[in-house]
C-alpha cells in the first residue's frame, strides 16, 4: 500500500480544509495517508512517504515561513526523495494574488529532490496544482480529492507499495 504525506501550513483554516480534501482523495484511492502541519512534519515523515503533497496559503507571492522551513529542513533528506511523487496546492485571498508562484515554489523543491512532479488532473483545469480563492468551495474540495487520488495512483504505478 502506498503512503502519501499531506503537509500543509494554514493560518485561517482554508488551506487545512483543502489539505483534508487532498488526504481524503488519496485515502479513497487506497493509500495510507499522513496529514499534518508543516511545522510538525519530520524528515522521517518525508522518507516514509511514497508521495508528498505540500500546501501553503499565498504569503507575499510565495509560501509561508512554516512551509519554507519544512522545505529548508528537507535538505536532510537530499538524494533520498528521488523518484517519489510530489504535488502542491494553495489558497489565496485575491484572484491574482500569487497562487501560481506559490505552487511553483513548492514544485521547485520537488524538482531539486529529483522527485516526479504531477499537476492537478485535467478535469480540474490541469495546471500546476490545486488553487482556490478564499475558503475552498465544494468544487475546490473535489479538485483536492482528485489531486490526492492522482498522487496515490502515480505512486502506485511507479512501483511503491
Amino acid at each position: 500500500m502506498v503512503q502519501i504525506l499531506v503537509s500543509y501550513s494554514s493560518r485561517s483554516g482554508n488551506t487545512e480544509k483543502l489539505a483534508r480534501a487532498v488526504a481524503r482523495g488519496a485515502e479513497q484511492a487506497g493509500a495510507r495517508v499522513v496529514c499534518k502541519r508543516a511545522s510538525d512534519t519530520t524528515k522521517e515523515d518525508l522518507l516514509a512517504a511514497d508521495g508528498i503533497v505540500l500546501g501553503s496559503p499565498v504569503y507575499f507571492g510565495t509560501v509561508t515561513a512554516e512551509m519554507k522551513d519544512l522545505i529548508d529542513r528537507s535538505v536532510g533528506a537530499r538524494r533520498k526523495l528521488r523518484n517519489k511523487v510530489g504535488a502542491a496546492f494553495t489558497t489565496g485571498g485575491h484572484h491574482t494574488g500569487g497562487k501560481e508562484t506559490t505552487l511553483l515554489s513548492m514544485l521547485m523543491a520537488f524538482l531539486i529532490h529529483e522527485m516526479v512532479v504531477v499537476g492537478d488532473p485535467i478535469e480540474t483545469g490541469g495546471h500546476y496544482g490545486v488553487a482556490c480563492l478564499g475558503a475552498p468551495s465544494a468544487d475546490d474540495e473535489r479538485a483536492g480529492e482528485l489531486l490526492g487520488a492522482r498522487v496515490a495512483d502515480v505512486a502506485r504505478r511507479l512501483g511503491a507499495g
